[in-house]
């Protein structure tokens, strides 16, 4: 799957499309922000953004101090423009 070297929203679809395809599983640990944002070529800046999106849409769990997480119960995401 290419990587987008786009904004925020471009990161959150990224990542949604790869929770979709199951490659971050549910209940599974995703990188840190850091490693995102190193992963994406982007600030860590955008990377929070796109984080807050996938919060959002109930697709990512943050546990503070732990990390982010795949939710257990991802269900239908909705797409971006629904918010």
């Amino acid at each position: 799957m290419p990587i987008p070297t786009g904004g925020y929203r471009e990161v959150a679809e990224d990542l949604a499309a790869r929770i979709k395809s199951g490659e971050y599983a549910a209940g599974e640990r995703l990188p840190t922000y850091s490693e995102l944002s190193n992963l994406y070529d982007v600030s860590v800046t955008t990377v929070q953004r796109a984080i807050i999106v996938l919060q959002t849409r109930g697709l990512v769990v943050g546990l503070q101090g732990r990390g982010l997480w795949v939710a257990e119960d991802v269900g239908s995401p909705r797409s971006l423009d629904e918010e």
